[in-house]
């Protein structure tokens, strides 16, 4: 034989395999022509949503009607119905919100019977209600307010005065405030000002126009001005904040009385919820929700910027595609036994109030319910990522989830980092009334992309096509979209999930 042949013949069939390996890579890492298309839908939905045209999605506008209309006709087109169960109100759930923004604030205090020196820049009084008062009700300190062992009869008919501290969380004074204090005085002696206060709390607050209007005062006084308020007093604020410190602190009453007066403007929004059902078999066996809020901020960029809308094309056009999607394969396939409903919700970015709506006036009895997976900022991991269930833990969801991902062959991750981030989107309202709500989605599967998010886009301008700081991600979205249409279909089998197993 000649010399190095065995070795040359060796060598050339180990460069075929490897080229056969190389081929059998190549083919399976293609995308089939049903992803193709698949991620082509999903990019055209976040690219009409996410369009200038639509500005921004905000509630109550031309750019809402507009969103409303392109779904309505995109679940029409699938097969879908109307869910709203609601004759007069076909397939569009009217929701009305007020918008509520501080209009007048007045505060005078006085001691021994003379009116104090405290300019009206020096505090901040602010309300619930649209006008609220209190006239010469006594200051009672409480301190820290930590652990509010305090009685009814203590704080009634008296301003409680509290340390804000390091603890700025609100909860000690709206604890107050039900306690029965006419109203909370909160002393800035921590790294908030006046001027943080001021512009955090001037900006409009929304809720349900059915919400009962409270009449809660609360007022903000910087340390300066509350250890003027005290000369000439039976006490010092530096003996106020040390007795605090002690623990055996009891309340104590001051020489000073306050008159706090607060009023707001209110303004009346008309919004919508999207509904629509996928007929099951068997509706009476109970119904499977899907969920994605539609709206956005609309133009909510600085008046000089050059780009000023808000776009959200991860958040949360991204999550509507991802919802229309998994409508558009589950009408596909065989009828399913349980009713389907999908929702996209208004007012996710004003406090979740969409979701509230449905939950407070739902098409079906809320225990009817099996499960539901809302979806919101899809588009961030790529395509193996494995999944994470945010609310792991707060339903009896996640063992079937766990069934469906070794199915169809997916990974759930371990890690509860994700529930960081479970008040801040519509599940966690409907957790509030008792639906069994997660959301299941590799955009938190590899949480650092998720923060990296959050720190750079989220609520900007940035978050469009053109300027989002990593490209959009359609890979885990289209993961997510499998999955979400497999856990449809599981859920919506009694024999695979009874009712009982998730309650």
């Amino acid at each position: 034989m000649i010399p190095g042949l065995v070795e040359r013949l060796a060598k050339v069939a180990g460069l075929a395999s490897l080229g056969v390996m190389l081929l059998a890579v190549s083919v399976q890492a293609r995308p089939s022509r049903a992803d193709r298309e698949l991620e082509a839908r999903l990019r055209s939905h976040i690219e009409t949503l996410a369009s200038d045209d639509f500005d921004g999605r905000e509630p109550g506008t031309e750019g809402e009607a507009k969103t409303l209309r392109y779904l309505g006709r995109q679940w029409y087109d699938i097969g879908l119905v109307s869910g709203t169960n609601d004759p007069g109100n076909q397939w569009f759930a009217p929701v009305t919100l007020v918008a509520r923004e501080p209009a007048a604030s007045s505060a005078q205090f006085m001691r021994k019977g003379y009116r104090t020196p405290i300019s009206p820049d020096d505090v901040l009084v602010l309300t619930s209600g649209k006008r609220s008062l209190v006239r010469n009700a006594p200051l009672l300190f409480v301190g820290k307010a930590r652990g509010l062992d305090f009685t009814r009869n203590e704080l009634a008919g008296r301003v409680a005065v509290v340390l804000d501290g390091d603890t700025p969380d609100s909860q000690r004074q709206n604890e107050l405030l039900a306690l029965g204090a006419s109203a909370v005085l909160t002393v800035l002696d921590g790294d908030r000002t006046i001027d943080s206060v001021v512009a955090r709390r001037q900006r409009s607050g929304y809720a349900l126009a059915d919400d009962s209007l409270g009449g809660d005062l609360e007022a903000f006084i910087s340390r300066h001005s509350m250890a003027t308020l005290l000369q000439g007093t039976a006490h010092t604020l530096t003996a106020l904040e040390e007795a605090a410190a002690n623990p055996d602190f009891s309340p104590i009453t001051l020489d000073v009385t306050a008159s706090l007066e607060a009023t707001t403007r209110e303004t009346t929004i008309h919004t919508h919820n999207l509904i629509a059902r996928l007929p099951g078999k068997h509706p009476e066996e109970g119904a499977v929700l899907f969920v994605a809020h539609w709206d956005h901020f609309g133009e909510c960029g600085e008046s000089t910027a050059e780009d000023r809308i808000c776009n959200g094309a991860i958040d949360n056009a991204s999550g509507v595609a991802a919802l229309t999607e998994v409508a558009r394969r589950l009408a596909k396939g065989p009828q399913l036994d349980r009713d389907i409903y999908f929702l996209a919700t208004t007012a996710e970015e004003l406090g979740l109030l969409g979701a509230h709506a449905f939950a407070e006036n739902p098409p079906l009895p809320l225990e009817r319910i099996v499960a539901a997976f809302n979806i919101d900022s899809d588009a961030i991991a790529p395509s193996g990522t494995p999944f994470a269930i945010v609310g792991r833990g707060m339903t009896g969801l996640d063992a079937e989830i766990e069934k469906v991902a070794k199915a169809e062959r997916f990974k759930i991750t371990k890690s509860d980092e994700a529930n960081e981030y479970v008040r801040r989107q519509d599940g966690w309202a409907l957790l509030q009334h008792d639906i069994p709500t997660v959301m299941v989605t590799t955009a938190y599967g590899d949480i650092d992309r998720m923060r990296a998010f959050y720190d750079s886009d989220y609520h900007r301008p940035s978050d469009d096509l053109e300027h989002l700081s990593r490209p959009l991600e359609l890979g885990g979205e289209l993961d997510d979209v499998k999955m979400l249409t497999a856990l449809g279909r599981w859920f919506a089998d009694p024999k695979k999930v009874p009712t009982d197993i998730v309650q």
